[in-house]
């Protein structure tokens, strides 16, 4: 199962709504998953349809709980390649359809004639129960979220620039920044960034995918940090070896040319113990010394050992 599934199958369960709240969320599924019919005699109906039969058995339960509308669930299959269930409920002139579809504001009355609404009004979005219920039916009839493993993405498709503007501005209501784009002939809100999409399901109220979803964050940061880490150590022990390999050719430079034995005692000193430990850091050569010397004291001794040997090599050219 994939994890936009896992989180839409959680959101499911959450069904202990007011009527209000049920509204906001089925007016949200109705309009990006609903498909309106015109019949003969001017009679209407209304098909929501769904691949995920949570979702289905949840919109059959809120009508009948809230709408008292009695409906089926009728399934099909796909005629997609993977050939999936599809699972459609069908709501007719019969079960007051009209109704319904006025009272979630899918539908509005203009001059006596009947047309589509992609407003989102107070009516239907008026506190903050209504608010995350509203994304949370948009999620449920539009929305995905990517595998957190892979990458940071989730989307709302919509049809309608309107409508997207819309859920976009409702989602940013709680502090997010999503944004919209155009898809073909779809609109998408989207957010991308790790954080906000927690806080987003946290709105929805999918905590345990929320806890799915850190876990995965924090997996993935301590193994970015071990990865900078070993970057880092990788970078500066490449640095130091490539150090040690200038100034052992430096002083082989300056025992050929002049003999280290014309070098003053601390240089001459810290020459032969590179010499002879060409692998020893800084610090350890001068350990070594009598009397020891710290590090920033062995590397100003190294300096003015190659800033002879690059003085010899001038001379030799």
């Amino acid at each position: 199962m994939s994890f936009s599934s896992k989180v839409k199958n959680e959101v499911c369960r959450y069904t202990q709504l007011t009527k209000e709240e049920a509204l906001a969320e089925l007016s949200a599924i109705m309009r990006v998953s609903g498909t309106l019919t015109f019949g003969g005699n001017r009679h209407i109906s209304f098909k929501i349809t769904t691949e995920n039969p949570a979702i289905a058995r949840l919109v059959f339960k809120l009508l009948k709980d809230h709408f008292s509308i009695h409906t089926k669930i009728m399934v099909k299959k796909s005629n997609s390649f993977k050939k999936n269930n599809v699972y459609m409920i069908l709501i007719t002139e019969e079960m007051n359809v009209t109704k319904l579809l006025r009272e979630a504001d899918v539908l509005k009355g203009e001059e006596g004639i009947l047309v589509l609404n992609y407003a989102i009004s107070e009516k239907i979005v008026h506190d903050d129960k209504t608010k995350r219920a509203y994304i949370r039916g948009a999620f449920l009839g539009g929305g995905s979220i990517s595998n957190p493993e892979k990458t940071y993405h989730l989307e709302f498709v919509t049809h309608n620039d309107n409508y997207a503007e819309n859920i976009c501005k409702i989602i940013n209501s709680y502090g997010l920044a999503s944004k919209v784009i155009q898809r073909k002939s779809s609109y998408i809100v989207y957010i991308k960034e790790g954080e906000q999409i927690s806080d987003l399901l946290n709105i929805i109220g999918a905590h345990s995918s929320l806890l799915e979803l850190e876990n995965v964050r924090i997996m993935k940061e301590m193994r970015n940090n071990v990865n900078r880490l070993v970057n880092c150590e990788t970078a500066n022990l490449s640095k130091t070896v490539n150090a040690a390999v200038r100034q052992v050719e430096s002083i082989k430079l300056i025992q050929s040319e002049i003999g280290l034995q014309r070098l003053p005692k601390n240089l001459r000193d810290v020459a032969e113990l590179r010499m002879k430990y060409p692998d020893e850091s800084l610090k350890e050569l001068g350990e070594m010394l009598n009397p020891p010397v710290g590090k920033s004291g062995v590397n100003h001794r190294l300096r003015r050992i190659e800033k002879i040997a690059d003085e010899l090599r001038k001379e030799g050219r």
